[in-house]
């Protein structure tokens, strides 16, 4: 019989991607004026793995995730989506977005993304979000998975977040 416990507190990661990179500083201290102090800054990286997000928001787009201090609890990930899904709405203009913010969550043995698309292999949460299993630590790094977003699958994203992880398992 399993026993129901208390799951461990996460550690929130959020990436953005936007065309214009000055807007992320805004976009950031409203973040860390809700959720807390950002510990670790990705580089700039090109987001260049579809144009599916051009239409709306132009090219060239660039990607950075940020790694907050403030650990939270899993269960929180549907109300943080939320949040940034109105943050989004803020950064809009003639009903584009100027950023788009994806919040997730890290363990020592997996990332997850929030997204509001069911899919199957994405797990209901509440409130019309759902939890994407992103990417599982196996064998001494982050592996992605097939459904896994090729920006989130390439190397720099995974080192990011492996260094987040140590820092994670080292507080």
């Amino acid at each position: 019989m399993s026993i129901p416990c208390e799951s461990k507190p996460a550690n929130l990661v959020i990436g953005c991607f936007t065309r214009d990179n000055e807007i992320l500083a805004d976009v950031a201290r409203k973040l860390s004026e809700a959720l807390g102090p950002v510990d670790m800054v990705s580089p700039w990286l090109a987001f260049e793995h579809t144009d599916y997000y051009t239409s709306e928001m132009g090219s060239p787009l660039f990607r950075r995730l940020m790694a907050f201090h403030e650990l939270i609890q899993q269960d929180a990930l549907a109300d943080i989506k939320h949040f940034t899904n109105d943050l989004e709405g803020q950064f809009s203009t003639q009903g584009k977005r100027l950023v788009n913010i994806d919040p997730g969550y890290l363990l020592p043995e997996r990332f997850v993304l929030a997204t509001g698309k069911n899919y199957a292999h994405r797990i209901y949460l509440k409130e019309g979000i759902y939890a994407d299993l992103t990417l599982i630590y196996h064998k001494g790094r982050f592996r992605p998975l097939d459904w896994t977003y090729p920006d989130y699958a390439g190397e720099a994203i995974r080192t990011f977040l492996g260094t987040v992880r140590l820092r994670y398992l080292y507080r």
